[in-house]
């Protein structure tokens, strides 16, 4: 699945099929900024924030990634009017990094500075391991004249720990995830429980620092062992529920975001939208292939 989601062939023929429309709804509530943020409002009269992210990635010229900023420049200011509190979150390579990094550095700052007057918060996506070095560059030259930035750091890459600890003197918003990309054992751990291990680990260190108030901790997971362990760790390191938050995907175990949000935990919602959703969608399938029984059905 994961090499699938790269197969621009299969993207162009699937894309058309009913089927997997049909299944992609339940993870995407529109392919356009409306629905977005409707479901961001849906979001919020539940007690649940947002995060809004349009899908795509790898744009081939400056024109795109302008466009693409200026996307999210628009989304800002209309989610601010619709008074949302929705976050950002932002690939380096649909602003442009393959084609031009001082352009794309010059587009993530743009959309910073909207982000703070609009009052909200931009987070920087994690990409294939061999953009982790200029994307940590990236995040370090914001972080230099912004302080609504974060970065997404990957639980599955041997090496997320020094990469962590490099970013301790910036006091980071760090998002930890398990990542999603086909990546080799040698740069990535294989196995299910050396990732869980490795996010555990990694999780307990941001919320010392959070003790301290030297990070904000983002916990991207829906592993409910996982969620239980960081809020058992956080009541002994005593982090209040407000000094971290979990994040979940639209449409995964939407009762247990409200159950979370209910017992007190900042919960927010990511809500991908778009139409360059094939190989996002591949990589979600691959997370947890019981969704492929979701897919099965549709198909039945």
């Amino acid at each position: 699945m994961l090499r699938a989601s790269r197969n621009a062939w299969l993207a162009d023929q699937l894309r058309q099929r009913a089927f997997l429309r049909r299944a992609v709804r339940r993870f995407l509530p529109g392919e356009d900024l409306g629905a977005a943020l409707d479901a961001a409002a849906e979001l919020a009269r539940l007690g649940l924030g947002a995060v809004l992210t349009q899908l795509g990635e790898q744009v081939t010229s400056r024109t795109e990634a302008a466009a693409v900023r200026d996307h999210y420049l628009d989304a800002l200011v209309r989610a601010r009017e619709r008074s949302l509190g929705a976050h950002l979150s932002v690939k380096l390579t649909h602003l442009g990094l393959a084609v031009d990094r001082e352009a794309c550095a010059r587009n993530l700052l743009d959309i910073a500075q909207r982000a703070e007057e609009t009052r909200s918060f931009v987070w920087i996506d994690m990409e294939e391991s061999r953009y982790v070095d200029v994307t940590l560059d990236l995040f370090r030259r914001a972080c230099a004249v912004r302080d609504n930035v974060g970065v997404c750091l990957q639980a599955y890459l041997r090496r997320t720990p020094a990469d962590l600890e490099s970013l301790w003197p910036l006091r980071p918003a760090i998002r930890l995830v398990k990542g999603a990309y086909n990546e080799p054992a040698s740069v990535a751990y294989p196995k299910k429980q050396d990732v869980d291990r490795c996010y555990l680990a990694l999780a307990v260190e941001l919320l010392e620092r959070a003790a301290l108030k030297e990070a904000t901790p983002v916990f991207g997971t829906h592993d409910r062992s996982l969620i239980a362990h960081v809020a058992a760790r956080a009541r002994a390191s005593a982090v209040p529920r407000g000094g971290y938050e979990i994040h979940m995907l639209y449409g995964i175990r939407p009762a247990e975001q409200r159950a979370l949000a209910a017992a007190g935990m900042a919960v927010r919602v990511l809500i991908s939208y778009g139409s360059a959703w094939f190989a996002w969608y591949m990589r979600r399938l691959a997370e947890r292939p019981a969704n492929l029984w979701f897919v099965v059905r549709n198909v039945v």
